[in-house]
């Protein structure tokens, strides 16, 4: 039988959860949205970190080329995803400053 949790990355949020989100006050919002993103990047690091720590225990023998190349991957397509979110983030910001009030 297979797992179906390890197929559905997506995870449910209880509605008592996003009624909380409505009663904080915008200064809170944006201290949550920076810690979110600061814990993304850091996120983005620690898989930089592994794929050095991966290459290494490749060269002396103790891990398969085919962990590294996963770890390699991962750790790409994780900048790549990072690379895209700052790319929108400065497009809209731009948008913001060509609006004429």
């Amino acid at each position: 039988m297979i797992n179906q949790t390890m197929f559905n990355p997506v995870q449910t949020v209880r509605l008592t959860e996003s009624n909380a989100v409505k009663e904080k006050t915008p200064a809170d919002m944006t201290k949550s949205f920076g810690e979110f993103l600061q814990n993304a990047l850091d996120s983005v690091s620690a898989q930089e970190q592994n794929v050095h720590a991966m290459n290494d225990k490749y060269l002396i023998g103790q891990v398969d080329v085919s962990e590294v190349m996963i770890a390699s991957e991962q750790a790409q397509l994780s900048l790549q995803l990072t690379s895209q979110i700052r790319n929108k983030v400065v497009e809209a910001y731009q948008e913001i400053m060509r609006m004429q009030l």
